[in-house]
């Protein structure tokens, strides 16, 4: 069992004055720290950064840059974690269980908050978040995904919505002018360029049971009016927030069932292939890279990965999630994204090497980066007022029309990973034909209550 989370208590080592990176920082493209180095011991504090794998280079790259301000003080080695969200998840677990202390910051999804902090994982930073920033600086949803029990756990990396990619060339060539508002639209679109062009898919998204999965799964409910559980909230002051214990579950409507069955119609009907059951984002990005569908259900780091696969930016689009056609209908997106926590077990030593480290990862500088060359959302609010680096990383102008009205969070609990599997499994047979959405809802709604009883 971990050790309880201890308050955090600031070494008695005086700050020193804010400065510019070494020229050896400089010259791997990082301009600031974002937060000033500590004073030099007698020997280098190792800490261990876990996070998943990064294609861009820009983690390896940023680290280099720190550890060469810090040369002396604070040395960290990146430990890469799984690629799959339910690997990494495992992973991670395993290591604060087995092995305390081993990994001082971690990467953490934002589904993961309520499961870290209730288990005193991870360090309680509230006091350390408002004596350093600032919570206007950050955009409201990530910040929120890092709260528990209206404590914050975690200071945002990046942000993730899901969005629609789609070929633009190919839209254009086929008479559209615009992506779909709807899922009828997208259906209608897909065959017509399917017949125009001969390529062979019209839509790839994640249908796999995982946690990918229940995302999808979650944007058909939402998309069609439809919902999952509804969590109780606190209100305090200024913060409204998402307690975690889930009170009431609501998947067993009539529009969370419509919503399954038209992603059913769209495998039943061509649009999209029947191998979506069996896909992940790796799956769906390379079919997409290959030429092989008209559109995507993906994340905003799709964007700068499909031009690494060699797929030139002005034939790709960007667009929010379609509605579901009708009243109900609405664009809603799952929150995604990763927050950077710091491990209860590690030495007081380590825990404050670390917070340095997040202070560094999450200034200004370091965030543009990552957005101009890993396609990743920045959490600060002030960088998607920067015309040039929205125009660089399209998916942020589609992000900030998204995060305005149409963000939605997957349920806020402990026992998260329970409701997932069950989601994310009735999802895959809805798809297969094996169940009506009205049966997975049906089914859902008494799996999910049972959830809840047994963690009350």
């Amino acid at each position: 069992m971990q050790p309880a989370s201890r308050p955090w208590r600031r070494p008695s080592i005086p700050a020193l004055a804010r400065g510019a990176l070494s020229t050896a920082a400089l010259s791997l493209g990082v301009v600031s720290s974002g937060a000033p180095p500590l004073q030099a011991q007698t020997a280098a504090t190792e800490i261990v950064f876990a996070s998943g794998p990064d294609d861009s280079g820009t983690v390896q790259r940023l680290l280099d840059a720190f550890n060469a301000a810090h040369r002396g003080e604070i040395q960290v080695v990146w430990r890469e974690m799984a690629p799959e969200n339910d690997a990494h998840r495992r992973e991670l677990m395993d290591a604060l269980e087995s092995t305390p202390g081993g990994i001082d910051l971690l990467a953490a999804d934002v589904i993961w908050t309520a499961e870290l902090a209730h288990g005193e994982r991870v360090v309680d930073l509230t006091d350390r978040f408002y004596d350093d920033f600032r919570r206007d600086a950050f955009l409201p949803a990530p910040l929120e995904s890092a709260t528990y029990r209206l404590r914050i756990w975690g200071i945002p990396w990046y942000t993730d919505a899901g969005l629609l990619f789609y070929r633009r060339d190919l839209l254009a060539a086929s008479g559209f002018t615009e992506p779909p508002g709807t899922w009828d639209e997208l259906a209608r679109m897909a065959r017509t360029v399917m017949d125009d062009s001969g390529i062979r898919y019209g839509f790839v998204f994640q249908g796999a049971p995982y946690e990918g999965g229940t995302a999808n799964a979650a944007e058909f409910i939402w998309s069609a009016g439809g919902d999952l559980m509804t969590p109780r909230l606190a209100v305090t002051g200024v913060v409204v927030n998402a307690v975690t214990e889930v009170d009431s579950v609501s998947v067993g409507s009539p529009a969370a069932a419509r919503g399954l069955d038209i992603a059913r119609e769209l495998v039943a009907d061509g649009v999209a292939p029947a191998a979506v059951t069996g896909f992940r984002e790796q799956e769906t990005l390379d079919v997409f890279a290959a030429g092989e569908a008209v559109f995507l259900r993906n994340w905003p780091y799709a964007y700068a990965a499909l031009q690494r696969a060699g797929l030139a930016a002005h034939r790709i689009g960007i667009a929010p999630i379609p509605a579901a056609s009708g009243p109900d209908g609405r664009s809603a997106s799952a929150l995604g994204g990763w927050n950077l926590m710091i491990n209860a077990s590690s030495s007081d030593a380590e825990q404050e090497a670390a917070w340095t480290l997040v202070r560094f990862l999450t200034g200004e500088d370091q965030q543009r980066l990552r957005a101009a060359e890993a396609g990743l959302l920045p959490v600060l609010e002030a960088l998607y007022q920067d015309p040039d680096l929205v125009a660089q990383v399209p998916g942020m102008g589609v992000g900030a029309r998204v995060f305005e009205s149409q963000l939605r969070a997957r349920p806020i609990s402990p026992f998260y990973g329970a409701v997932s599997d069950r989601i994310a499994e009735a999802f895959q047979r809805v798809l297969t034909g094996e169940w009506t959405g009205s049966e997975a809802t049906a089914r859902l709604e008494n799996e999910l209550r049972a959830i809840v009883q047994r963690n009350r």
